[in-house]
Protein backbone atom coordinates (compact mmCIF):
# COMPACT_ATOMS: atom_id res chain seq x y z
CA UNK A 1 0.00 0.00 0.00
CA UNK A 2 1.03 3.48 -1.07
CA UNK A 3 0.39 6.60 -0.33
CA UNK A 4 0.22 8.03 -3.62
CA UNK A 5 -2.61 5.46 -4.08
CA UNK A 6 -4.51 6.59 -0.97
CA UNK A 7 -4.60 10.26 -2.70
CA UNK A 8 -5.69 8.57 -5.57
CA UNK A 9 -8.55 6.63 -3.83
CA UNK A 10 -9.61 10.25 -1.85
CA UNK A 11 -9.44 11.85 -5.34
CA UNK A 12 -11.92 9.30 -7.12
CA UNK A 13 -14.35 9.75 -3.90
CA UNK A 14 -14.19 13.35 -3.80
CA UNK A 15 -14.83 13.71 -7.66
CA UNK A 16 -16.72 10.96 -8.75
CA UNK A 17 -15.18 10.21 -12.09
CA UNK A 18 -11.64 8.32 -12.73
CA UNK A 19 -10.73 10.90 -15.35
CA UNK A 20 -11.57 13.85 -13.24
CA UNK A 21 -9.45 12.30 -10.56
CA UNK A 22 -6.56 11.79 -12.84
CA UNK A 23 -6.68 15.16 -13.70
CA UNK A 24 -6.74 16.28 -9.66
CA UNK A 25 -3.60 14.65 -9.15
CA UNK A 26 -2.15 15.15 -12.32
CA UNK A 27 -1.62 12.03 -13.51
CA UNK A 28 -2.64 10.27 -16.75
CA UNK A 29 -5.68 7.87 -15.69
CA UNK A 30 -4.64 4.73 -16.94
CA UNK A 31 -1.70 5.31 -14.31
CA UNK A 32 -4.36 5.71 -11.88
CA UNK A 33 -6.78 2.84 -13.04
CA UNK A 34 -3.94 0.88 -12.47
CA UNK A 35 -3.17 1.62 -9.22
CA UNK A 36 -6.51 1.27 -8.05
CA UNK A 37 -6.30 -1.97 -9.07
CA UNK A 38 -3.37 -2.84 -7.94
CA UNK A 39 -4.89 -1.79 -3.96
CA UNK A 40 -7.50 -3.37 -4.74
CA UNK A 41 -5.92 -6.79 -5.57
CA UNK A 42 -3.75 -6.14 -2.08
CA UNK A 43 -6.50 -5.55 -0.07
CA UNK A 44 -8.70 -8.66 -2.11
CA UNK A 45 -11.60 -6.13 -2.60
CA UNK A 46 -12.83 -3.75 -4.46
CA UNK A 47 -13.23 0.01 -3.23
CA UNK A 48 -15.12 1.25 -6.49
CA UNK A 49 -18.17 0.23 -8.55
CA UNK A 50 -17.42 0.82 -11.97
CA UNK A 51 -21.16 2.13 -13.70
CA UNK A 52 -20.34 3.86 -16.89
CA UNK A 53 -19.42 6.74 -16.71
CA UNK A 54 -19.68 7.38 -12.89
CA UNK A 55 -18.20 5.97 -9.90
CA UNK A 56 -19.38 4.80 -6.35
CA UNK A 57 -17.66 3.47 -2.97
CA UNK A 58 -18.55 -0.20 -2.08
CA UNK A 59 -19.31 -0.74 1.10
CA UNK A 60 -15.87 -1.84 1.66
CA UNK A 61 -14.58 1.35 -0.03
CA UNK A 62 -16.83 3.15 2.14
CA UNK A 63 -15.22 1.84 5.23
CA UNK A 64 -11.51 2.25 4.04
CA UNK A 65 -11.99 5.99 2.88
CA UNK A 66 -11.86 7.59 6.13
CA UNK A 67 -9.06 5.29 7.15
CA UNK A 68 -7.04 6.82 3.98
CA UNK A 69 -8.44 10.13 4.85
CA UNK A 70 -7.15 10.32 8.28
CA UNK A 71 -3.45 8.59 7.43
CA UNK A 72 -2.94 11.36 4.78
CA UNK A 73 -4.02 14.26 7.40
CA UNK A 74 -1.71 12.52 9.84
CA UNK A 75 0.85 12.49 7.24
CA UNK A 76 0.11 16.47 6.49
CA UNK A 77 0.22 16.98 10.03
CA UNK A 78 3.34 16.01 10.79
CA UNK A 79 4.90 17.31 7.43
CA UNK A 80 3.68 20.80 8.69
CA UNK A 81 4.67 20.27 12.23
CA UNK A 82 8.70 19.73 10.89
CA UNK A 83 8.05 22.82 8.46
CA UNK A 84 7.23 25.27 11.80
CA UNK A 85 10.10 23.64 13.87
CA UNK A 86 12.43 24.39 10.99
CA UNK A 87 11.26 27.88 10.22
CA UNK A 88 10.97 28.77 14.28
CA UNK A 89 14.31 28.74 16.50
CA UNK A 90 13.65 27.16 19.81
CA UNK A 91 15.13 24.54 22.34
CA UNK A 92 17.84 24.85 25.35
CA UNK A 93 21.28 26.18 24.72
CA UNK A 94 23.99 25.92 27.44
CA UNK A 95 26.77 29.21 27.44
CA UNK A 96 30.38 28.88 29.23
CA UNK A 97 32.24 31.65 29.71
CA UNK A 98 35.58 32.39 31.74
CA UNK A 99 34.55 34.83 34.53
CA UNK A 100 37.36 37.81 32.98
CA UNK A 101 34.45 38.03 30.20
CA UNK A 102 31.11 37.17 31.75
CA UNK A 103 30.01 40.49 33.75
CA UNK A 104 31.52 42.63 31.00
CA UNK A 105 30.66 41.03 27.84
CA UNK A 106 27.60 38.87 27.84
CA UNK A 107 25.15 40.39 29.60
CA UNK A 108 24.16 42.68 26.89
CA UNK A 109 24.45 39.76 24.09
CA UNK A 110 22.34 37.78 25.98
CA UNK A 111 19.60 40.64 26.47
CA UNK A 112 19.78 41.23 22.51
CA UNK A 113 19.44 37.71 22.18
CA UNK A 114 16.97 36.66 24.34
CA UNK A 115 14.54 39.42 23.08
CA UNK A 116 14.88 38.02 19.52
CA UNK A 117 14.49 33.81 19.91
CA UNK A 118 12.41 33.89 23.02
CA UNK A 119 11.42 30.52 22.81
CA UNK A 120 15.45 29.56 23.15
CA UNK A 121 16.11 28.28 26.85
CA UNK A 122 19.42 29.71 27.82
CA UNK A 123 21.85 28.92 31.01
CA UNK A 124 25.26 29.98 31.71
CA UNK A 125 27.63 28.54 33.45
CA UNK A 126 30.69 30.84 34.70
CA UNK A 127 33.82 28.94 34.95
CA UNK A 128 37.50 29.15 34.15
CA UNK A 129 38.88 27.48 30.71
CA UNK A 130 40.18 24.50 31.73
CA UNK A 131 36.73 23.69 33.62
CA UNK A 132 34.58 24.84 30.34
CA UNK A 133 36.63 22.85 27.65
CA UNK A 134 35.68 19.71 30.59
CA UNK A 135 32.22 20.86 30.43
CA UNK A 136 32.44 20.90 26.26
CA UNK A 137 33.63 17.50 26.04
CA UNK A 138 31.03 16.15 28.29
CA UNK A 139 28.41 17.58 26.13
CA UNK A 140 27.11 19.89 29.19
CA UNK A 141 27.55 23.06 27.99
CA UNK A 142 27.18 24.10 24.03
CA UNK A 143 29.18 26.65 23.84
CA UNK A 144 32.61 28.16 25.61
CA UNK A 145 33.42 31.80 25.24
CA UNK A 146 37.07 32.17 26.35
CA UNK A 147 40.11 33.48 25.00
CA UNK A 148 42.15 32.44 22.39
CA UNK A 149 44.65 31.24 21.20
CA UNK A 150 43.32 27.62 22.68
CA UNK A 151 45.81 25.62 24.73
CA UNK A 152 44.80 23.08 26.07
CA UNK A 153 45.69 19.12 26.37
CA UNK A 154 43.51 17.50 23.24
CA UNK A 155 42.66 20.59 21.52
CA UNK A 156 42.21 19.33 18.28
CA UNK A 157 38.65 17.92 19.63
CA UNK A 158 37.58 21.91 19.44
CA UNK A 159 37.17 24.15 16.52
CA UNK A 160 37.11 27.80 17.61
CA UNK A 161 36.78 31.37 15.88
CA UNK A 162 37.39 34.68 17.00
CA UNK A 163 34.88 37.42 17.98
CA UNK A 164 36.70 40.51 18.84
CA UNK A 165 40.64 41.81 19.79
CA UNK A 166 41.00 44.15 23.18
CA UNK A 167 43.99 46.11 24.05
CA UNK A 168 45.51 45.96 27.37
CA UNK A 169 45.78 48.54 29.88
CA UNK A 170 48.28 48.92 32.92
CA UNK A 171 45.94 50.05 35.74
CA UNK A 172 47.60 52.76 38.36
CA UNK A 173 46.52 54.33 41.57
CA UNK A 174 46.09 58.24 40.77
CA UNK A 175 49.07 59.44 42.58
CA UNK A 176 51.18 57.50 40.74
CA UNK A 177 54.24 59.40 38.24
CA UNK A 178 53.00 57.33 35.25
CA UNK A 179 49.10 57.83 36.10
CA UNK A 180 48.81 60.64 33.23
CA UNK A 181 51.01 59.66 30.83
CA UNK A 182 49.40 58.79 27.57
CA UNK A 183 51.00 55.08 27.16
CA UNK A 184 53.25 53.33 29.60
CA UNK A 185 56.04 50.51 29.18
CA UNK A 186 55.59 47.63 31.43
CA UNK A 187 59.69 48.12 32.11
CA UNK A 188 58.67 51.31 33.54
CA UNK A 189 56.95 49.37 36.12
CA UNK A 190 59.99 47.60 37.62
CA UNK A 191 59.87 47.45 40.88
CA UNK A 192 56.06 48.57 42.02
CA UNK A 193 54.15 45.72 43.48
CA UNK A 194 51.87 44.04 41.31
CA UNK A 195 47.87 42.68 41.58
CA UNK A 196 46.90 39.90 39.31
CA UNK A 197 44.33 37.35 38.99
CA UNK A 198 45.27 33.83 40.56
CA UNK A 199 46.88 30.85 38.88
CA UNK A 200 44.27 29.49 36.59
CA UNK A 201 42.32 32.34 34.96
CA UNK A 202 43.74 32.38 31.63
CA UNK A 203 44.09 36.21 31.42
CA UNK A 204 47.14 36.02 34.38
CA UNK A 205 48.69 34.03 31.75
CA UNK A 206 47.84 36.63 29.20
CA UNK A 207 49.52 39.47 31.47
CA UNK A 208 52.71 37.26 32.60
CA UNK A 209 53.57 36.73 28.90
CA UNK A 210 53.37 40.90 28.35
CA UNK A 211 55.27 40.97 31.78
CA UNK A 212 57.80 38.97 30.02
CA UNK A 213 58.35 40.27 26.61
CA UNK A 214 59.35 43.50 28.57
CA UNK A 215 61.28 41.42 30.43
CA UNK A 216 59.63 42.40 33.83
CA UNK A 217 59.76 40.06 36.71
CA UNK A 218 56.23 41.17 38.86
CA UNK A 219 56.52 41.29 41.76
CA UNK A 220 52.63 39.35 43.10
CA UNK A 221 51.52 40.75 46.15
CA UNK A 222 47.88 40.13 45.91
CA UNK A 223 46.12 38.01 43.85
CA UNK A 224 42.20 37.30 43.45
CA UNK A 225 39.82 35.51 41.04
CA UNK A 226 38.12 38.81 40.13
CA UNK A 227 38.79 42.18 38.19
CA UNK A 228 36.84 44.11 40.68
CA UNK A 229 38.75 42.43 43.97
CA UNK A 230 42.22 43.88 42.08
CA UNK A 231 40.45 47.24 41.19
CA UNK A 232 39.31 48.19 45.32
CA UNK A 233 43.47 47.38 45.50
CA UNK A 234 44.63 49.83 43.32
CA UNK A 235 42.49 51.95 43.79
CA UNK A 236 43.72 52.10 47.62
CA UNK A 237 46.94 52.57 46.25
CA UNK A 238 48.06 48.99 47.22
CA UNK A 239 49.77 48.81 43.98
CA UNK A 240 49.49 48.21 40.10
CA UNK A 241 47.91 45.86 37.77
CA UNK A 242 47.19 44.91 34.01
CA UNK A 243 43.27 44.59 33.06
CA UNK A 244 41.59 44.12 29.52
CA UNK A 245 39.92 47.20 27.60
CA UNK A 246 36.63 45.55 28.94
CA UNK A 247 37.36 46.04 32.40
CA UNK A 248 37.49 49.63 32.46
CA UNK A 249 35.29 50.33 34.84
CA UNK A 250 35.28 54.06 36.42
CA UNK A 251 36.94 54.07 40.10
CA UNK A 252 38.31 57.37 41.51
CA UNK A 253 41.26 56.12 42.83
CA UNK A 254 42.46 54.45 39.17
CA UNK A 255 43.70 55.59 36.08
CA UNK A 256 43.90 53.41 32.75
CA UNK A 257 46.89 53.74 30.64
CA UNK A 258 47.29 51.76 27.44
CA UNK A 259 50.33 49.91 27.44
CA UNK A 260 52.81 50.50 24.33
CA UNK A 261 53.45 47.47 23.51
CA UNK A 262 51.84 46.48 20.40
CA UNK A 263 50.96 43.03 21.32
CA UNK A 264 49.52 43.47 24.39
CA UNK A 265 46.06 42.51 23.73
CA UNK A 266 44.09 39.35 24.00
CA UNK A 267 41.27 37.27 21.50
CA UNK A 268 38.17 37.32 22.86
CA UNK A 269 36.79 33.75 20.55
CA UNK A 270 34.15 30.93 21.03
CA UNK A 271 34.87 27.68 21.33
CA UNK A 272 32.69 24.40 20.33
CA UNK A 273 33.01 20.54 20.11
CA UNK A 274 34.55 19.40 16.67
CA UNK A 275 32.15 16.80 14.87
CA UNK A 276 28.98 18.01 16.94
CA UNK A 277 26.14 18.87 14.98
CA UNK A 278 24.57 22.35 16.45
CA UNK A 279 20.95 22.56 17.04
CA UNK A 280 19.37 25.43 15.48
CA UNK A 281 19.40 26.84 18.50
CA UNK A 282 23.21 27.10 18.86
CA UNK A 283 23.52 28.23 15.47
CA UNK A 284 21.41 30.98 16.24
CA UNK A 285 23.13 31.88 19.13
CA UNK A 286 26.94 31.79 17.23
CA UNK A 287 25.41 34.04 14.39
CA UNK A 288 24.27 36.60 16.89
CA UNK A 289 27.47 36.56 19.07
CA UNK A 290 29.19 37.25 15.21
CA UNK A 291 27.06 40.03 14.22
CA UNK A 292 27.27 41.66 17.94
CA UNK A 293 31.23 41.88 18.31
Amino acid sequence: MELQQLRYVCAIADTGSFSRAAQKTNVSQPSLSQQIRKLEDELGARLFNRLGRTVQLTELGQAFLPRARAVLYDLEAARSEIVERKASISGPISVGVIPTIAPYFLPPVLATFTRRYPQVRLTVAEEITPLLLEKLRAGTIDVAIIALPLQAPGQHKFQSFPLLVEKLYAVLPKQHALAKRRVVSLEELQGDPFLLLRDGHCFRETAVAACKRARLNPKIIFESGQFSSILNMVSAGLGVSIVPAMALEKRPGCRYVPLADERAARTIGVVTLYGRSPTRANEAFLAHLGATS
